[in-house]
């Protein structure tokens, strides 16, 4: 791992600006859920993961707060990570199809995943100052991964939190004529193109709004775009 990523994982790791997500993230991690009783939480911000080197950027939106909050790695130990996983793997971007633990072997090749908000928040609903406190470390993220062509954003919150850090950027003036929908796709002014997908949440996945073939899709879409 760079130097500039270990640097900023660690404060990733130990921030604790947002109050009510140190509170709600350690709270869960001491309750914790009856099927994880033996299982030490991690219980605090998860940094991002995957190759430095990567051409892919996955941008979701927040730790499960039995997933990444309880594994310390995102989408890992969760119903959205059973969904993807696999899907990265049929992909070429992972060595494997599950993702249990921090130390179960997987590693990601030519991509890396990260969140608009590290913290796990209640009901999934970040609000916006701890998106916003969260922003730096995205900026630097994207400023230190110089290889990135494509966005995949999951959902509308990180499809969000990467038009934001374009406005940032100066790259973009308005958000409006960028719009949500699955498969929807742009070139911004960076080069990069951002790819949206829903999220693969159980809400999603169990009512069929995101099928497997739909998110396949998605994937083949960004390795192709990525060799472009």
């Amino acid at each position: 791992m760079p130097n500039w990523l270990t640097i900023l994982n660690a404060e990733v790791i130990s921030c604790t600006l947002c109050p009510r997500l140190v509170i709600y993230r350690e709270k869960v991690a001491r309750e914790k859920r009856r099927a994880y009783r033996d299982h030490e939480y991690w219980g605090k911000p998860v940094p991002g993961f995957g190759d430095p080197n990567a051409r892919v950027l996955i941008l979701g939106l927040a730790p499960g707060a039995h997933g990444s909050n309880r594994t310390g790695r995102p989408f890992t130990g969760d119903a959205s990570g059973k969904f993807m996983y696999p899907v990265l793997y049929d992909t070429g971007f992972a060595n494997q199809p599950t993702a249990t633990d921090r130390d179960d072997g997987l590693q990601l090749k030519d991509l890396y995943i990260t969140a608009a908000v590290r913290c796990a928040p209640p009901d999934n609903k970040p609000l916006p100052q701890e998106l916003a406190n969260c922003a730096p470390y995205l900026d630097r993220e994207f400023e230190g991964l110089k290889c990135v062509k494509v966005v995949v954003a999951l959902g509308k919150i990180g499809f969000d939190a990467y038009l934001n850090y374009s406005q940032r950027r100066g790259l973009l003036a308005r958000k409006r004529d960028y719009l949500f929908q699955h498969g929807a796709r742009y070139k911004m002014a960076d080069g990069k193109t951002l790819l949206a997908s829903y999220h693969p949440s159980n809400q999603n996945t169990q009512t069929g709004k995101l099928t497997r073939a739909m998110f396949l899709l998605i994937f083949k879409d960004a390795a192709r775009l990525a060799d472009a």
